[in-house]
């Protein structure tokens, strides 16, 4: 049996040598979206720390009813910066979603733990401003983050919340077994054990009823993050949780998220319709 060189596999940037322009290219398409969008309220404080902010981008004519969404970025938990992405609210924003982008601290300054638990703040902030369910999708880490959300009762947390405050994800790249990120050399910020990686992984979570999840990947991507999406969607889907599976023709883990800057792609109107069934539930 061939063993899994998991250094090479989780390795996104090294299997995409032209990250640097894509990263530029996301710096630029998302500094032109900001400026465009002259209603946008930026750098909202969900909670004190520097990192811990939400930018929000409304759709047009939001008269107070208009589906909301939280996009949470990747980088490992470690990198990247919430302003890369604003672009990414553009096609959701053009079918009547409005969108808050979130940021969250890092690893190795915070665990994985941590920052889910910022994640659900974030939520819980949302779900104070507005009193609405809310869809979450992200992207590599953020995917992560979004399942994390997904599964929660959120009573536990918060009784002013309902316990569905998050009904459906969608997870683009993510990853929902950590237990292979003990083996790379990231983990030297993640700081992951067998048993913390376990305890973080939404796979091995038990998800409420009557939730949706969307696992999404490119389809140039490594067979490990090909795998991750699969085993959350069967894996969840056995469960009883609506899921589906998803590879993007020729996209890689970095490309895969620029559909959600086209509002006619299938992306975005796949992210309308989930925030849109979101939105329809009774408080």
């Amino acid at each position: 049996m061939t063993s899994i060189d998991y250094e090479k596999e989780y390795d996104n940037r090294g299997r995409v040598p032209e990250h640097p322009e894509i990263f530029a290219r996301w710096r630029r398409d998302a500094a032109a979206y900001r400026e465009a969008a002259r209603d946008a309220e930026l750098g909202l404080a969900y909670e004190p720390s520097p990192r811990q902010t939400i930018d929000v981008f409304s759709a047009k004519d939001d008269d107070g009813s208009t589906p909301l969404a939280l996009f949470i970025h990747g980088g490992w938990w470690r990198s990247l910066d919430p302003s890369m992405f604003s672009q990414l609210a553009a096609g959701p924003n053009v079918c009547g979603i409005t969108v808050a982008v979130a940021g969250y601290d890092f690893c190795p300054h915070v665990s994985i733990a941590t920052i889910i638990e910022e994640m659900r703040a974030a939520c819980l902030w949302l779900w104070r401003k507005q009193k609405k369910r809310i869809f979450v999708y992200g992207h590599s880490a953020g995917g992560h983050l979004a399942a994390c959300l997904l599964a929660q009762d959120w009573k536990a947390f918060a009784p002013d919340a309902p316990a569905d405050l998050v009904p459906a994800a969608y997870a683009i790249s993510g990853v929902f077994d950590l237990t292979p990120l003990v083996h790379v050399s990231q983990n030297s910020d993640l700081r992951l054990d067998e048993a913390e990686a376990r305890r973080v992984s939404p796979l091995y979570w038990k998800v409420p009823a009557g939730r949706t999840l969307d696992a999404v990947v490119g389809g140039l991507e490594s067979n490990e993050f090909l795998r991750q999406s699969k085993i959350i969607a069967d894996g969840w889907g056995a469960r009883g949780v609506a899921t589906r599976y998803d590879e993007i023709t020729g996209a890689n883990h970095f490309t895969v998220v620029d559909p959600l800057s086209d509002p006619a792609s299938a992306m975005s109107r796949r992210v309308a319709e989930l925030a849109q069934s979101t939105n329809a539930r009774a408080l």
